[in-house]
């Protein structure tokens, strides 16, 4: 996964900067510059960017300003505002348009990459669709905000068993999910009743016309 960055900086020297900061962050790329409002407008139709690593003070409007038409327009890239604006007005408005950070000018680079790296575990842990249970939300919130997020109570084979069955919306039986994981069934059938038995799945019992019924497996309502 690379996410591709957009730098908007009236200044040239620091946009360049910026620029060859984020190269040099694992996952990103800077794939443009822009110095002026006009310019980025152009620049996100033009490059689809992911990214925005936004300053507020630009030449012919204000960077927040900028950031609200691009979501007013559509599904806009992520921000990350970069700013010599301490004025907490200035960062509460950032944050109801859904910047992900606010780094105040002068910053170094290991600032920069500390949230560059948090964003993208953000995107990677965001990714996909379903639901998802409260440890995995707390989790999405604590990244953005660089804290440490709670340890996931379920070890990572039993995890991948939920989020599988998540994922598929259906019951699943142990041999569909060993397939599907590549495991062996007994591993599957073991995480299963684990999982069944701490409450993360219903469990449904298939009859056919003879011999034992096949056990299906859901991922629990409350969960």
């Amino acid at each position: 996964m690379t996410i591709r960055t957009l730098v908007v900086d009236d200044d040239y020297r620091v946009a360049a900067i910026h620029a060859a900061s984020i190269d040099r962050v694992p996952g990103f790329a800077a794939v443009g510059q822009a110095h002026t409002a006009a310019a980025a407008r152009a620049r996100v139709e033009e490059l689809r960017p992911d990214l925005l690593l936004l300053d507020i003070y630009l030449p012919d409007e204000d960077g927040l300003s900028l950031l609200r038409d691009l979501r007013s327009a559509g599904t806009p890239p992520g921000c990350i505002v970069i700013t010599a604006s301490r004025d907490l007005g200035t960062v509460r408005s950032a944050i109801r348009l859904g910047a992900a950070y606010y780094l105040v000018k002068p910053f170094g680079f290991e600032q920069l990459r500390e949230q560059l790296t948090a964003y993208r575990s953000w995107c990677e842990r965001a990714a996909g669709s379903g639901e998802v249970d409260q440890a995995t939300v707390d989790s999405l919130y604590s990244i953005l905000r660089g804290a440490a997020p709670r340890p996931d109570p379920l070890p990572p084979t039993m995890r991948k068993v939920l989020d599988t069955l998540r994922r598929a919306g259906e019951p699943l039986g142990a041999e569909a999910l060993a397939t599907a994981l590549g495991i062996s069934r007994p591993t599957a059938q073991r995480h299963l009743s684990e999982l069944h038995r701490r409450g993360f799945l219903s469990l449904e019992l298939e009859y056919g016309s003879a011999g034992r019924p096949t056990h299906r497996y859901a991922v629990a309502a409350e969960r």
